[in-house]
């Protein structure tokens, strides 16, 4: 049986990635920097739910479910905003705007999923993030989420999620990253 490695995300807008993007590439610079696996712009993403190993079979029925928790979700404002880390690992945008309802969305699809047949593992505590780069060895990540500290990004309107196929890198090819593409999207509201 064939499968994908999927998850429902958030996408920003070109213009909101273009400016993250001028942030970031100072940061490059800092010492350290180029020991950290940094995120093309085109990963660039607030994941809502990770599924996983998706079996095809179950795809009908999880478009079905997502379809529904999203138009069960109004649009609603958001922007990059600030910075963040989890641990020493890995280095994140966070957001600001209507949090509640991101919040809301990711119980949904999360739920989706699960009643779709997705072995899903418990839903945690939601932190909007967008993975910047990640350290394969705890790392002071200090220096980075301070220079974002005052990043305040554009607002947009989130207006769809999508749901978004991985494909993992080449092992052994130097600087390979996932790839993700956008397998359906569905809009918000009504």
């Amino acid at each position: 049986m064939s499968s994908q490695r999927l998850f429902a995300a958030v996408l920003p807008p070109g213009p909101a990635v273009h400016e993250l993007a001028g942030a970031v590439a100072p940061l490059h610079g800092l010492p350290g920097a180029v020991n950290l696996r940094w995120t093309a712009r085109a990963g660039w993403h607030y994941t809502l739910a990770f599924l996983g190993n998706v079996d095809e079979e179950l795809l009908p029925e999880l478009y079905a479910r997502l379809e529904r928790a999203a138009h069960r979700t109004e649009p609603f404002p958001l922007r990059i905003h600030g910075g963040g880390r989890f641990d020493g690992r890995a280095f994140w945008a966070g957001a600001e705007g209507g949090l509640d309802t991101l919040r809301l969305l990711a119980r949904r699809a999360h739920a989706a999923a699960r009643k779709a047949g997705v072995p899903m593992e418990e839903h945690r505590h939601y932190t909007p993030h967008l993975t910047l780069a990640r350290s394969r060895v705890p790392t002071d990540l200090t220096p980075y989420t301070a220079a974002l500290e005052g990043f305040d990004g554009m607002s947009w309107e989130v207006g769809e999620i999508g749901l978004v196929r991985s494909n993992l890198p080449v092992d052994g090819v130097p600087g390979e990253q996932p790839r993700y593409e956008v397998v359906q999207a569905w809009p918000l509201g009504r």
